[in-house]
């Protein structure tokens, strides 16, 4: 089940604390951050109480849920996301949300809070698409090689198949997605429900960084804001297209942009554009795997030393969240440059942009240089 489903609790539940808001960068009305970097507490200005794991998930619940949601997002500003810790605070705040959004797989301490102890709607962003694996350290990242964004688009659409709850096999049909809204808002009846039987061990998580999938979660969240919230329906499916239409948008000047280096090799510091790469057919070498904590081995090196070699890179990207020193030393012994392209895990003053899409067209521009389209 893709859309987890519950009664809107009153408004007297969410109001157990009124505490001081600051903002996340690039996005208005998400914050209260404790001491540990994440956020926690309510909303009590009779606003849609709305718990996002961490920024991507945040940046679509505020996207769509506009004036009518208070957004606060576990994972501060700076703060790794994959190594984040629940506080207390934050426990509360996900037990007495209107609706939790986050990403299975990601952040096992946000897994473990959303499975024991949420209690509204809960939207769960890898049962709106289909996943796959990306590890290029263990299966060399050429899973996709040979397959045309318009094959990945079709191949991505496969095992999506949700029946009744109908969430969009394509990331342009939102108005299809939105004529099965009724069908969808009955599954709330029989109280709140956390299907979480969508397996993805082994699975690549980031699934934020291709525009068509991001999109297909957005329809996803948009359908779960208005089981929360279904006053409000018109202005949530309204805000859903839009956003849709601009992810669309988005897919499309990525696959312009890259069409002329398709096949194209790019080092990465660990596997987080595996989506990317697949979907506008180039191939990611990332040093570490999917965890960016991970020490690479004296192969791995080798390896990549091959890979820059054979394919003609000309630059190893760090990230703005984790330490850049390994990249920089491979770099330095490849005589290679050294760029950022963004996970956009986290919004900070270093980001190449304030939001989700201007960081996007950075890591746009930082591909196209390092394949030499620009």
């Amino acid at each position: 089940m893709a859309v987890m489903t519950g009664r809107r609790r009153p408004r007297s539940r969410i109001a157990i604390a009124a505490l001081a808001a600051s903002s996340l960068i690039g996005l208005t009305g998400c914050g209260l951050y404790d001491d540990e970097g994440g956020g926690g507490g309510g909303s009590s200005d009779g606003t849609l109480d709305v718990v996002a794991s961490f920024y991507p998930m945040a940046y679509l619940a505020e996207r769509i849920g506009g004036e009518h949601v208070s957004v606060n997002t576990l994972t501060g500003p700076g703060v790794e996301p994959h190594d984040l810790d629940i506080s207390p605070r934050q426990t509360a705040a996900v037990a007495d949300a209107d609706l939790v959004v986050y990403l299975k797989g990601l952040q096992p301490a946000v897994d473990e809070t959303v499975e024991q102890s949420a209690t509204g709607e809960v939207a769960e962003a890898t049962g709106f698409t289909s996943l796959e694996s990306h590890d290029t350290e263990e299966e060399d990242g050429h899973d996709h090689e040979g397959e045309s964004p318009e094959e990945h688009a079709e191949h991505a659409d496969e095992g999506h198949d949700h029946g009744d709850e109908g969430h969009a096999e394509d990331e342009g049909h939102a108005e299809e997605e939105h004529d099965h809204g009724e069908e969808e808002h009955d599954h709330g009846e029989d109280g709140h429900g956390h299907d979480h039987s969508h397996d993805i061990d082994g699975m690549d998580p980031h699934i934020w960084l291709d525009p068509s999938k991001y999109a297909q979660v957005a329809q996803g969240v948009g359908a779960s804001l208005v089981n929360a919230d279904p006053d409000h329906m018109a202005d949530y499916e309204r805000n859903t297209a839009e956003l849709v239409e601009e992810l669309t948008a988005l897919d499309e000047e990525f696959t312009e942009g890259l069409a002329e280096v398709e096949g194209g090799t790019f080092i990465t510091t660990h596997s987080a554009f595996g989506y990317l790469a697949a979907r506008y057919g180039l191939h990611e070498e990332s040093i570490t795997g999917l965890d960016p904590e991970a020490e690479p081995s004296g192969a791995r090196i080798r390896e990549l030393r091959e890979v820059a070699e054979a394919d003609d890179v000309t630059t190893v990207f760090f990230e703005t969240l984790v330490s850049d020193e390994t990249a920089r030393t491979l770099a330095d012994d490849l005589g290679l440059e050294t760029a950022v392209l963004d996970p956009l895990e986290g919004i900070t003053e270093d980001s190449p942009g304030a939001d989700y899409p201007e960081v996007m067209r950075a890591n746009l521009e930082a591909l196209r240089q390092a394949l030499g389209a620009a």
